[in-house]
């Protein structure tokens, strides 16, 4: 068995969240050090359930009915019918790699000790995640605040021998599968049940696992673009140093150096150097650093904030036991969160719309230069025409996607949760938006390898000459129609895996640096 991972509450960084963001994550451990912290908070907690004393959530009703007091007798009831009333998501179960992700981050931050749970809690969230034991939870069902209610119930269940889970590729009732497994069903204690569904865990998952995947269609769509210049043997003048240290805008920089290192050494740059009568490339040429290098601060931005969240406490009440506190607040509002990933929405459209022009200037012979549609023949052979047809769909689906999530706010709780973050719908909206510009970036690589075709026998720069090399097992040169939809679908794979950017990993320090791996989790770093 592979050793486990030690989790450390409050100090996840960028690299374990990717770790542990994984189809198959590692086993995980928790840091002893942070166990007398949560026996300190869940003894308040209790010392509070036994006085007289009002203390929201403790011995009170849950949102409109806070101010309904519950006798003691009830207490423990009280959190068993929480967790079943508020489990009411529809719709397909999320990805089981998010479900584990969302485990880990809820185990941690109830792991910071402010939240007055007892360990055995903790230690039942991080043991289905051990056995492999991952809860179904129907992707929709969640506004983004009081926390991700729905979601985080369904993901809780179990943990009491209720709900659905995945286990051993079957989906059976969870007590069937804890019996399976060894493992003891929980009996709540006061507060644990709105602690463990209170939080912006899912929402927080939900984008990390679109923010790595942006990172991976933003690394391909940087070497697809520096492809297409070359094929359309545009300008390295516009990506020199000196253009973007006078603007100084950070992302524009590193994705300037990428493109140049992609470049250097291209026969077709240096064949037409001279005589060549164009002025100035479009502006889906020579602005792609500006526009690449916008998204990629867009990308940090959003990195920043989710660093912060999935080391956060957002329950409520939170308990303070040094000061012998508990205060009520509002921590579990997903605002943050919404933003980053309307932040992300809006970079990811842009990403396919900036590469969606660049299909359409290689089929365009008036200024590519290259045969109509990218086919020798044009007329008896249609070429690229409707593959950029399918760019252009998707492009425009993505506008749509891309409207911002975080404006759409309506009152749930009979008013008295009046504003809301919509921040798990911000979240899950990004997958088909990176889906379909996948799908774009993929045409594209297609389309710049089919006009570099046409210049042979010049050879490209040797990162992309590795490129083409990897584009040309799965899809051959067309030089009489076919359908290439297979093609697409083999060039998508290698986008969205990130394996187009791997081919140059040992070779490209520049493509490295648009990375978020070494992001600092801190949050007193990255305020």
């Amino acid at each position: 068995m592979p050793d486990k991972e030690l989790l450390i509450p409050g100090q996840l960084s960028m690299a374990q969240l990717r770790r542990l963001c994984a189809v198959v994550p590692p086993p995980v451990r928790l840091d002893a050090a942070c166990r007398p912290g949560v026996r300190a908070s869940a003894t308040l907690v209790h010392r509070a359930a036994s006085g007289g004393a009002a203390v929201y959530g403790v011995n009170t009703g849950f949102g409109k009915l806070a101010n309904t007091r519950i006798a003691k007798e009830d207490l423990a009831i009280l959190q068993l019918k929480l967790l079943r009333s508020h489990a009411v998501g529809v719709g397909e179960p999320l990805s089981r790699r998010v479900v584990h992700l969302i485990l880990l981050l809820k185990a941690t931050s109830l792991a910071r000790g402010y939240s007055g749970v007892r360990e055995e809690v903790i230690d039942a969230l991080l043991a289905l995640h051990n056995h492999g034991i991952c809860p179904v939870i129907p992707c929709q069902g969640s506004v983004g605040a009081s926390g991700d209610l729905a979601p985080l119930a369904h993901l809780c269940l179990p943990l009491i021998g209720e709900g659905e889970v995945f286990y051993k590729d079957q989906r059976l009732p969870a007590a069937a599968a804890l019996k399976q497994a060894g493992l003891q069903a929980l009996q709540l204690s006061a507060k644990e049940g709105l602690a463990l569904i209170n939080g912006t865990q899912v929402s927080t998952a939900l984008a990390l696992d679109a923010l790595f995947a942006t990172e991976r269609l933003l690394e391909a769509a940087v070497i697809s673009g520096a492809l297409t210049l070359d094929a359309a043997r545009g300008s390295d003048g516009p990506f020199d140093p000196r253009i973007h240290a006078v603007r100084g805008q950070p992302g524009q920089i590193a994705c300037a150096a990428a493109y140049r290192a992609l470049m250097v050494g291209s026969e077709i740059r240096k064949s037409h150097l001279d005589n060549d009568d164009r002025v100035q490339d479009p502006y889906c040429l020579r602005c792609q650093p500006q526009v690449m290098g916008a998204c990629l601060d867009q990308m940090r931005y959003a990195a920043r904030v989710l660093a912060i969240e999935a080391n956060a406490v957002t329950d409520n009440p939170l308990v303070f036991a040094d000061e012998g506190s508990l205060l009520s607040g509002g921590n579990f509002h997903a605002e943050p969160v919404a933003l980053a990933c309307d932040a992300l929405a809006v970079a990811i459209a842009e990403i396919g719309a900036i590469t969606e022009r660049r299909i359409a200037m290689l089929v365009d012979t008036v200024v590519s230069r290259l045969p109509p549609f990218l086919t020798p023949d044009a007329g008896l052979n249609s070429g690229f025409m409707i593959v950029h047809v399918t760019a252009a769909a998707l492009a425009s689906e993505n506008k749509s996607l891309a409207h911002p999530a975080s404006v759409d706010s309506l009152p749930t709780s009979a008013n008295q949760e009046d504003h809301v973050s919509m921040a798990t719908f911000a979240a899950r909206r990004l997958q088909p938006m990176l889906r379909n510009t996948a799908y774009i970036v993929g045409i594209e690589l297609l389309a710049a390898a089919q006009g570099i075709e046409f210049l042979r026998p010049l050879k490209s720069s040797a990162p992309l000459e590795r490129v083409l090399r990897l584009i040309r097992i799965v899809s051959p040169a067309m030089m009489e129609d076919r359908s290439l939809a297979r093609d697409m679908e083999a060039v998508h794979h290698l986008v969205a895996s990130g394996d187009i950017a791997h081919a140059l990993d040992a070779h490209m320090p520049e493509l490295q640096a648009l990375r978020l791996t070494n992001l600092s989790s801190d949050p007193m770093a990255l305020a």
